[in-house]
């Protein structure tokens, strides 16, 4: 398993931009390559946002895995600041 730290960054329009840095595995980015994920109202009342999601919105920060162990020893792991589109096309999104 190859954990990386990614950021996320997509330019909704508007004035409105969603970014996020979380610890993800490859896999589980490759997975979300090419579906559409629904973020809700996060830029305002009735926003509806839907992101088709592309390897472009991706930036991987680091894969060094000595460096991001010791990261999720201190800060733990998942979600580090903003937007993490693992976040909003769970289980309970498919419902």
């Amino acid at each position: 398993m190859s954990k990386a730290i990614y950021e996320f960054n997509w330019d909704v329009g508007r004035g409105y931009n969603l970014d996020g840095l979380f610890i993800a595995e490859a896999s589980d980015i490759e997975s979300l390559i090419g579906s559409e994920v629904y973020f809700g109202e996060v830029c305002g009342k009735h926003s509806e946002v839907v992101v088709e999601i592309e390897r472009s919105h991706f930036t991987v920060k680091t894969e060094d895995q000595d460096f991001i162990a010791k990261f999720e020893e201190i800060m733990g792991h998942g979600t580090i600041s903003g937007h993490n589109p693992l976040d909003y096309c769970g289980p309970d999104e498919e419902e």
